[in-house]
């Protein structure tokens, strides 16, 4: 029997993904999607890529309500701060959440007011919140599964888009050791427009995106204490965002001194650690010696492509991660995690082509 699912945040490029993907899932059933700015409008007026797939119609969330109390699993891919107020409600009515937003990813809530200037209304949930990057955290998921099992609801907190390929990248290298204990980890990474939202800022506007690259953010990101927190490398990592002038996808390069006490690895070798680390992860590919990561390869899907390469002058470690900021930095790695917590198969729904070109 399907589970019944709601979306709140639809008519956003992630909320808009969910629905893409979920109306082919074999499992879940998409109840209602959420949109207080659309409310009412067909969501193939608003997105007429979905002609003929779907006769949702967008709802305002307090009409929505009831739908979204009944629902089995409910994602929210909602502004910052804005599941705040929700995500207590859901699960009150024993309604499994699944939030796409930064609100209970952090698990000291004095950092959480840090970063995002205001105070965490329930941090009561951040230790119960499974943070959602199974390739990383897979300890936190199973035991959200079984705790969903016995009839629980349960809170996921979706990892965001540059901690996740940012995350997957240097991962393998210090989880086994290489690199040098209290060293900087520096991360460069890029992103497509998408990953800014739908409303346009002068930043995003065409006029000033197209035919321009630019970092922003610089040494105050929000998604700064993520990575530390994913990596547990608190005060080590230097992050430098930048937007480039690109719908979908996000790469990361990630620059680690090697330990001293180690001896230089060769890429081969960086290689072979790597695809250990992640032989039982089936949306993550290590790729081969001499081909790296590109955004092209993966949008569209919940994939992860990583390269590694070592540099031996530096005695560095230079891994590389591309994905789709909106599929596997946001709405198919939350259906991934749904899918561990409801005890489907992992991959479910989410076998989804890449474009060749």
């Amino acid at each position: 029997m399907a589970k019944k699912v709601g979306i709140v945040g639809a008519s956003g490029f992630a909320g808009i993904e969910l629905v893409r993907v979920l109306l082919d899932h074999p499992e879940f059933h998409v109840e209602c999607v959420v949109s207080d700015s659309l409310a009412g409008k067909p969501v193939s007026s608003a997105y007429p890529a979905l002609t003929g797939k779907t006769e949702l119609v967008f709802e305002s969330q307090q009409s929505a309500l009831k739908k979204l109390r009944a629902c089995d699993v409910v994602f929210l891919a909602v502004p910052h701060t804005a599941s705040l107020a929700l995500t207590p409600t859901l699960l009150e009515a024993n309604v499994t959440v699944v939030d796409l937003s930064a609100d209970y990813r952090l698990k000291d809530p004095a950092l959480f007011e840090k970063w995002y200037q205001t105070p965490h209304t329930s941090p009561e949930l951040l230790a119960k919140a499974a943070f959602g990057l199974p390739e990383l955290t897979r300890d936190e998921l199973s035991e959200a599964a079984a705790r969903y099992a016995q009839g629980e609801a349960v809170l996921v907190a979706c990892a965001g888009c540059y901690p996740t390929a940012t995350s997957l990248a240097a991962a393998p290298a210090l989880r086994e050791g290489l690199v040098e204990q209290g060293s900087r980890i520096v991360v460069d990474a890029i992103s497509g427009v998408s990953g800014a939202g739908r409303k346009a800022t002068e930043r995003t506007h065409f006029c000033f995106a197209d035919e321009n690259a630019e970092a922003y953010s610089v040494g105050s990101h929000r998604h700064t204490p993520e990575i530390e927190q994913i990596l547990s490398a608190q005060g080590r990592v230097v992050f430098t965002p930048h937007l480039a002038p690109f719908n979908r996808g996000l790469l990361s390069t990630v620059t680690m001194a090697v330990a001293p006490d180690r001896p230089m690895p060769t890429t081969a070798e960086l290689v072979e650690t790597y695809r250990a680390f992640y032989r039982t992860s089936p949306f993550v590919h290590v790729l081969d010696e001499g081909v790296l990561a590109k955004t092209a390869s993966v949008v569209g899907t919940n994939e992860a492509h990583v390269s590694v390469v070592a540099h031996a002058d530096t005695r560095s470690i230079i891994a590389l991660g591309a994905i789709d900021n909106l599929g596997k930095g946001a709405a198919t790695q939350a259906i991934q995690c749904a899918n561990i917590v409801c005890g489907l198969a992992e991959d479910a729904g989410l076998r989804l082509t890449p474009l060749p070109f």
